[in-house]
């Protein structure tokens, strides 16, 4: 395993944290906003539109396996604080929760980058406490701040073993799209690789 993919924590010990936070007495719910929404990897027993606030999805984390390689690093979203987020909670029928949080952990935590957290989600029928995947703003997986040329960049050239951070970039907006959901940070971000594209003004992130 290269430098750059070893754990900056011990994924494990994190895992039996959320376990132990989780409690086992009712169904855990996970709170989707990136890829999860479109490729969730797990079996769920229902699922709801939600949002949360003081977080908001944006496209300001590393990635140098899944998007990128090491040497040109593309990028994934993450979870940072302030505004707010729509996306989506699936919940897991509490038999089936300790596997599901052992395969999100498979998926999500290989490097222990994210700080999994227990937010509260509202939904239509009501607010959930839920599992989701942040990043801190002191992470080294954590952008900082990206220039417009940056982003083209790394929009024509960043590939990993799941395929490139455009393609990744558009399947997220199509399905945020798909459930109603409307990103204007994301969708300003992929007009700058459409030359004479309009630009919304709009503002906001979602």
């Amino acid at each position: 395993m290269s430098e750059l993919a070893k754990p900056l924590r011990d994924p494990q010990a994190m895992l039996e944290q959320a376990l132990a936070e989780w409690g086992g007495l009712n169904d855990l719910w996970v709170f989707g906003y990136g890829s999860l929404i479109w490729r969730p990897d797990f079996d769920f027993a229902e699922q709801r539109p939600a949002r949360v606030h003081g977080w908001h999805r944006a496209l300001k984390m590393w990635s140098r396996i899944n998007r990128g390689t090491p040497e040109r690093p593309g990028l994934v979203f993450g979870l940072l604080t302030g505004g707010c987020c729509r996306g989506v909670v699936f919940r897991v029928g509490r038999e089936h929760a300790a596997q599901t949080l052992a395969r999100l952990w498979s998926r999500e935590m290989v490097t222990g980058v994210y700080d999994p957290r227990w937010l509260v989600a509202h939904t239509p029928q009501g607010p959930v406490r839920s599992l989701a995947f942040t990043l801190s703003r002191k992470s080294p997986s954590h952008t900082g701040e990206l220039t417009e040329d940056e982003y083209r960049r790394i929009f024509g050239q960043a590939a990993g073993i799941y395929g490139t951070t455009m393609d990744y970039a558009h399947r997220t907006l199509e399905e945020l799209r798909r459930h109603d959901i409307r990103d204007r940070n994301l969708e300003r971000l992929l007009k700058l690789i459409r030359p004479g594209a309009p630009q919304d003004d709009g503002g906001g992130l979602e």
